[in-house]
């Protein structure tokens, strides 16, 4: 790292995103430099420089980037495309220009790209039918013989290495619960307002997905245990080109977690029964009761679109396989992060109370 009294400068794609909130949140604290691109000038996180930029415009990335000379790049965002040929080709295209933009100047020591387990588990067109791994994940596995854009940015990602000379890292996370205003991909946030429409309504708070993920042993990752891996692996040599799971290093059932998730907010409540109850069919009239919810509890977000995201929910919950991962190998490197899930989840739900996003 660069010895000079000048913070250190940091830039993170994504910036707005549950990770990249969580991330900048962690490098303000830590005295980077920080700035967030995203598509607008939005900065939810003080101490942030937003940079509004186009990821897919190589050249106007890089005038937005002109003379910045960061050390460190974090790419935590992509874009849900179609099909898996367009994921690979937008979000490939995504990595190239933000690592050309930011190399140019020749500072860049490190490039940190966030995944996730779809490395292990497919792509959405062929997603956990072709899986060979055990679990645990472990990061050693090969590839899936499938098109999948992940691979497609690890290469990127490889063939920027290769061309600017700096270290990298690949971070795959699980399903995370996080705290991030105005990103709805968050189950924790996701559950928390379904729980909240049931309670309002006095529906039965019913698990959505499948008898494997109900009774099954399983894991996911607080975005902010993110963050700290990411900083790790981007000024520890111990973290520098490798290939690292994030998850909480716990697991837990659903079956045992959910009565929890409904004692904490008031609601009756049901397992796994019989079939799948996917939120996607049963959230119709969501956006009506929400903004009733708003208005009667006087919150900051009347669209519940910016607060739920019921198909991202229903794909992790109705998952018929098992999926959990090792946390040895950047635990062996150093990194030791932990949280405990039920402790994560309800972190945040009182994250969002205080922020009046859910009553």
């Amino acid at each position: 790292m660069s010895t000079q009294n000048a913070p250190r400068r940091a830039v993170v794609v994504g910036a707005t995103g549950i990770a990249g909130q969580a991330l900048t949140r962690l490098l303000v604290e830590r005295g980077f430099d920080t700035y967030g691109i995203s598509r607008s000038l939005n900065a939810p996180v003080p101490g942030v420089t937003p940079i509004a930029a186009d990821l897919l415009d190589g050249a106007g990335l890089d005038a937005a980037l002109a003379g910045l000379e960061p050390e460190l790049l974090f790419i935590t965002a992509w874009m849900r495309q179609p099909t898996e040929a367009l994921n690979i080709e937008v979000n490939g295209a995504l990595v190239q220009n933000a690592i050309r933009s930011a190399a140019a100047g020749g500072t860049l020591r490190h490039v940190a790209l966030l995944t996730g387990l779809k490395h292990y588990l497919g792509p959405f067109d062929n997603y956990a039918t072709g899986v060979m791994a055990d679990t645990p994940f472990s990061e050693d596995e090969p590839r899936l013989d499938s098109p999948n854009f992940y691979y497609a940015q690890e290469d990127e990602l490889f063939t920027g290495a290769a061309r600017y000379g700096y270290t990298w890292s690949v971070h795959r996370a699980h399903t995370v619960f996080g705290f991030a205003v105005g990103n709805a991909m968050n189950m924790a946030l996701t559950l928390s307002v379904y729980a909240t429409l049931c309670r309002e309504s006095g529906e039965t708070f019913r698990f959505p997905g499948s008898a494997t993920q109900w009774n099954g042993v399983t894991d996911v990752t607080d975005s902010d245990l993110i963050a700290e891996q990411l900083v790790w692996a981007s000024t520890d040599p111990a973290g520098r080109n490798e290939a690292f799971n994030i998850a909480n290093g716990d697991v837990f059932r659903w079956r045992t977690l959910w009565p929890r998730i409904a004692r904490h907010f008031d609601v009756p409540w049901r397992g796994f029964e019989g079939e799948p109850a996917p939120l996607s069919e049963r959230m119709g009239d969501a956006s009506r009761q929400w903004a009733e919810i708003a208005a009667r509890y006087d919150l900051v977000e009347h669209d519940v679109a910016r607060l739920a995201s019921w198909w991202h929910t229903d794909s992790d919950l109705g998952r018929n396989l098992e999926c959990f991962t090792s946390m040895n190998k950047s635990r062996q490197l150093g990194f030791q992060g932990f949280r405990s899930t039920p402790d994560s989840f309800f972190d945040k739900v009182e994250r969002y109370r205080a922020a009046r996003i859910i009553p």
